[in-house]
């Protein structure tokens, strides 16, 4: 097996992976990823112990416990291009041998729980209630960029292009699904399927001054039914975060506090309060 070379695999002189700044003893089995840097303490804060606290750029890492099972809250920051970097680095921390180089033989499965806020795009949820992505629709292209392609549903997306007469100037959407023991440990929220975008303005068909690309995609979307599931909510991370931590063997799922129903443009009056109780549920269900 050969080496990977400096420029493929970058550690530092004490043994940290580059972006994240992390040391392999550092990180937990057991991972909660969250966008904003500020909602790692809020989680913290109920750890019963804190081993560590680690921050490099927008990444910053807390590890501890909480009832006695150890786990690390990590920030992404916004986007696919930033969960491209943490995915394939927290997969190098457990299975590439930083000494020799060379990816361990007999691999290491993280439990990856993404927890965020969103957007409702359809009239059956409401402002204030949680959702657990059963299936992650990307737009952002960057399932694109890997060969791997067994992990895609490629049924899904099929039906989204159809139904939405998607556009050949974007990229073709990409559906990976949520990991099945993680989906049975959180059975209790409602289910969905989530889109990905890779902007907050036009790839989410928002316009201030410039007109969106994305046309009617609100009422479109409401005709999509796939395995008695609906169309949701619409985000920035979860299908890559689906697409690169299955590939690599990791369990998967996201779980989002929907802050704003779009089509009946109502927001959450409490939205502190709505993110407090979701990281109460999520801890006590790990």
């Amino acid at each position: 097996m050969n080496k990977l070379r400096d420029t493929e695999l970058i550690i530092t002189k004490d043994e940290r992976i580059y972006h994240l700044n992390l040391k392999k003893s550092e990180l937990a089995d057991n991972i909660i990823l969250v966008g904003d840097p500020g909602r790692v303490s809020e989680i913290s804060e109920k750890f019963q112990s804190i081993e560590c606290k680690i921050q490099h750029r927008e990444f910053i890492t807390h590890t501890g416990f909480y009832n006695d099972k150890r786990i690390s809250v990590i920030s992404s920051g916004i986007g696919t291009d930033n969960i491209d970097i943490v995915i394939n680095e927290l997969d190098a921390l457990v299975n590439i041998d930083f000494k020799t180089r060379k990816i361990n033989l007999t691999k290491k499965s993280l439990n990856i729980i993404r927890l965020g806020t969103s957007g409702s795009i359809n009239n059956q949820i409401p402002v204030n209630s949680f959702i657990v992505s059963s299936y992650g629709l990307g737009f952002d292209g960057l399932a694109h960029y890997y060969k791997k392609k067994d992990i895609r549903d490629i049924e899904l997306e099929d039906v989204f292009i159809k139904h939405t007469n998607w556009n050949s100037d974007h990229a073709r959407p990409y559906a990976v699904k949520a990991s099945d023991d993680l989906l049975k440990k959180f059975k209790d929220f409602q289910n969905g399927i989530t889109l990905t975008a890779t902007g907050f303005y036009g790839p989410q068909a928002r316009e201030l001054r410039l007109e969106s690309s994305i046309e009617n995609l609100q009422e479109l979307i409401e005709k999509i039914n796939y395995k008695k599931l609906a169309i949701t909510n619409i985000e920035m991370e979860t299908s890559a975060l689906y697409f690169l931590g299955r590939s690599l063997g990791h369990n998967t799922i996201t779980i989002c506090a929907i802050l704003a129903n779009r089509l009946k443009q109502e927001y959450s009056k409490e939205p502190k309060k709505l993110i407090d109780q979701l990281i109460k549920e999520v801890l006590n269900k790990l």
